[in-house]
């Protein structure tokens, strides 16, 4: 064979590898909403950018089922793998997982984020133990990754058992809304062990994972509006932990949000839409909401401040304001993201404390609030707590204050800072002067008004150096700004350990 036909040969072989695993399973995929790995891979990429690797690997199935590579999204570099489920139902076998774990050493190696797409129906049953194995080094890869590069979950397909696991690991877990399932028992095995009848979206459908489980952060119409929404996700996020994120415009940084100064109702049980803060104080159409239908007592969303992007925690008032089990978990992750990629964290605190139930006390409430506290406290990135209005108990010192380790707290005059909320604490302070009162009712009302003059407010607070400064709330973008650009530098070395026993 001379060196034309080697070349008709390789061109040819390319070809069959673009088949997958035939036409007609092609016309499947598409016929169920779904594109093929091949199709997402081109779109997820700049176009002409994306260089597969180990395109002949395996023997028995084009690509082993998974198609693997990097190129440049937005001209920046990233590697990506997506499973083929035309192809032996995207199984994970010892080819298909060794293939993968490339993917993920290279991307270590060179600093450059990761992108999974799972379409697959599990571990490769005729491989017995080597798809077992297989399962367990990408398991151990990811975790390796993790906190080193940034790594997204592009879920478009099933996800199920170990799978489901492997896509958890990520950073972030984006779901197509009718094609996406992720769970680790299917309904037939829920229902041979239990008796209990589901099905598959029902279990781990995208509704069932960003509002019941929170196992997925942001739901997408489908593949075309999932992938863009992940090119707009690495937009935010630097390569690797040792870099920064790309500073991406801005707005002007003296920008006055009168708004803001009318933002808290006067009437202490009246609510707003923290949302609304949000968007006035990062820059114009920056807000990137995450994990926005689940725990809705609490936002966490990446911005851009003067084009840096930095993480908002932020109590939502709109829906009670309370810290539940859901809500400090979400935080809880969200700040440990921030913290590894080196993202300045922002709290915004509204919060008269914890919801108080006994469903919340069983869903280990205590352990979530100090996950919550371990992740804020640990963290040595720039942090930034402004209070918006209560802030109280020690729910207020598990948002990011300054006792357990914000930089710098701003307050607006709006805020009340205490151990507990006005009505009750001025029924210890004041019991003697209410017993004696004629009128005990109007009495117990003046006196709690008197408790908010004298204790509850920002400025006994900044007294005592609790509080840095209390702001005019119009002003809030620009003080932020200068605070985190005196912060730019900041350096903080924690005590010498191999890793701390967070409470999990």
């Amino acid at each position: 064979m001379n060196t034309i036909n080697k070349l008709e040969d390789l061109r040819l072989r390319h070809n069959e590898l673009l088949l997958a695993g035939g036409e007609d399973k092609i016309a499947k995929q598409h016929s169920a909403g779904k594109l093929t790995a091949r199709e997402r891979m081109q779109i997820l990429f700049d176009e002409g950018s994306f260089m597969e690797l180990d395109a002949f690997a395996g023997t028995d199935a084009p690509c082993d089922g998974v198609i693997c590579g990097y190129g440049t999204v937005d001209l920046r570099p990233v590697f990506a793998y997506a499973q083929d489920f035309t192809v032996m139902g995207g199984s994970i076998g010892k080819t298909h997982g060794d293939k993968i774990a490339k993917v993920i050493d290279l991307a270590v190696k060179t600093g450059a984020p990761i992108v999974a797409m799972p379409d697959s129906g599990g571990a490769r049953i005729q491989e017995g133990s080597d798809a077992l194995a297989a399962m367990g080094l990408l398991l151990q890869k990811t975790t390796m990754a993790s906190g080193v590069v940034p790594q997204i979950a592009a879920v478009m397909g099933p996800c199920a058992g170990g799978s489901a696991a492997l896509a958890e690991l990520s950073d972030f877990v984006l779901m197509t809304k009718e094609s996406a399932s992720l769970y680790v028992s299917s309904a037939s095995a829920i229902k041979g062990a239990s008796g209990e009848t589901t099905t598959a979206k029902e279990l781990g459908g995208a509704a069932a994972s960003a509002e019941t489980n929170g196992n997925c952060h942001l739901v997408c119409e489908d593949d075309y509006t999932l992938l863009a929404t992940v090119k707009l996700l690495l937009s935010y996020l630097p390569a690797n932990n040792l870099e920064d994120a790309p500073a991406a415009g801005s707005d002007d940084i003296n920008r006055l949000s009168p708004v803001l100064d009318s933002l808290v109702p006067d009437d202490d049980a009246a609510s707003y839409d923290v949302k609304t803060a949000l968007c006035e104080i990062a820059d114009a159409g920056s807000v990137l909401e995450l994990m926005p239908l689940f725990a809705k007592n609490i936002v966490t969303a990446l911005a851009r401040l003067d084009g840096q992007t930095v993480g908002f925690v932020a109590n939502q008032a709109q829906e009670g304001g309370l810290l539940s089990a859901a809500a400090a978990d979400k935080a809880t992750r969200f700040v440990r993201f921030c913290d590894s990629f080196n993202i300045p964290l922002i709290t915004l605190t509204d919060t008269d404390g914890y919801v108080a139930e006994i469903a919340q006390e069983q869903a280990g409430l205590a352990r979530k609030i100090a996950a919550l506290s371990y992740a804020f406290a640990e963290a040595t990135v720039p942090k930034l707590n402004l209070i918006l209005r209560k802030a109280y108990g020690s729910a207020y010192v598990a948002m990011g204050s300054k006792h357990l380790g914000a930089d710098m707290t701003f307050a607006w005059p709006t805020a009340q800072i205490g151990v507990m909320q006005a009505d009750g604490a001025a029924e210890i302070v004041y019991r003697k002067e209410m017993q004696k009162a004629d009128d005990p009712i109007s009495a117990r009302k003046n006196f709690v008004e008197a408790y908010k003059e004298t204790y509850a407010n920002p400025y006994d607070a900044a007294k005592r150096g609790y509080v840095d400064d209390v702001i005019e709330p119009s002003t809030t973008r620009q003080r932020l700004i200068a605070a985190l650009l005196m912060l730019a530098g900041k350096r903080e070395v924690l005590p010498a350990k191999k890793h701390g026993t967070m409470p999990l």
